[in-house]
């Protein structure tokens, strides 16, 4: 009978002590140090929160790996070829490989953002609700994030076995008031976050049919659609038009058009291009603070077209010159760096 009542002490105390260990493991207190960072990201750029924190847990070893603890990288980005920061080096696909470094984990978490936001494989991802953490999943193993063919599979496990998704429908208040006692990143006092999550970088730099009023006032005419992109009138050029007859229809000089779209002499144009009818602009539109480069050989010029910005300006606002090659991974800025904000633990 004693024997049975100390084996039953036992049991009763070993649940006790597993119950009470509960929720403190390197998992969960991950989960309460970055859940804050990961929902204000989620606002800044329209990637869930739960993805943001299932790849750090996965690629971090819940903030233990080497390049977390000694480089603040918590998501294995790499450097690529214009990287300007520090790197730490690794091995990976191949042996020592270079790797971002930085001076805080939250730049890692905000550069992890910035990654996926404007990187072009992964615009579609944003077509996605928040709240549809599969499809993220899936679609980041689908566009190229990790070789690991379990990848998708790993993520969602994280997301559920830890319930990340409730972080999808939590504001950044929601999650520093109900946060516990103890370490974790915050946001200082007085900065703010978007109320709605933005929309997908892609719809932001969709043309918009422009307004006939306007060009009525520039005596475009008005049989033919206009459209605008971030501000700048431009039209899509059909079958057996030239940069010529585009010009003497618009009462433009030639080489007025050509400087316009960034142009130091004439070339075939194929139909469906897009042609700029006034000056544009010295920065993008709010909202795209980068572009990440998607193949090797991609030219400064078109994306200058892309984005509606002069492309002297995208020149001078990366340090770049004159025949200058792109890499693919290359970050571009399309808009002057802002302020980041601060953060503090509590």
């Amino acid at each position: 009978m004693m024997k049975k009542i100390v084996s039953l002490l036992s049991v009763l105390l070993l649940a006790a002590v597993l119950q009470a260990g509960a929720g403190s493991g390197p998992q969960e207190d991950y989960i309460t140090r970055y859940s804050g960072i990961a929902v204000a990201e989620m606002y800044r750029s329209g990637v869930p929160a739960s993805i943001t924190l299932a790849q750090g847990l996965l690629e971090s070893g819940s903030g233990r790996s080497r390049l977390a603890t000694e480089g603040n990288n918590h998501f294995g980005i790499k450097c690529h070829s214009k990287w300007k920061g520090k790197t730490i080096r690794a091995d990976d696909d191949e042996k020592n490989e270079c790797f971002r470094a930085y001076g805080a984990a939250e730049d890692s978490f905000r550069d992890h953002s910035d990654f996926l936001r404007f990187n072009d494989r992964y615009k579609f991802l944003f077509d996605y609700p928040v709240t549809d953490y599969k499809s993220w999943a899936y679609g980041l193993k689908k566009a190229g994030y990790a070789t690991d063919p379990s990848y998708a599979p790993k993520l969602i496990r994280y997301i559920e076995d830890y319930r990340l998704y409730e972080y999808d429908t939590k504001t950044v208040g929601e999650v520093y008031s109900s946060a516990p006692k103890g370490e974790i990143l915050s946001l200082e006092d007085g900065e703010s976050y978007p109320a709605e999550i933005p929309e997908s970088p892609l719809k932001i730099e969709e043309a918009t049919v422009y307004r006939p009023a306007y060009a009525e006032e520039r005596s475009f005419s008005l049989s033919r659609t206009l459209y605008a992109k971030n501000g700048v009138p431009f039209l899509y050029s059909v079958e057996g038009e030239t940069y010529e007859s585009i010009a003497a229809g618009r009462k433009l000089f030639l080489k007025e058009i050509l400087r316009i779209n960034d142009l130091d002499h004439v070339e075939p144009l194929l139909p469906g291009t897009v042609v700029y009818l006034e000056a544009k602009k010295k920065m993008a539109a709010k909202g795209l603070d980068k572009y990440i480069v998607g193949e090797d050989g991609e030219q400064l010029r078109d994306i200058a077209q892309r984005f509606a910005v002069r492309k002297k300006d995208l020149m001078k606002l990366n340090g770049l010159s004159e025949g200058d090659r792109l890499c693919e991974g290359d970050e571009l800025l399309l808009r002057p760096v802002r302020k980041r904000f601060r953060l503090w633990k509590r």
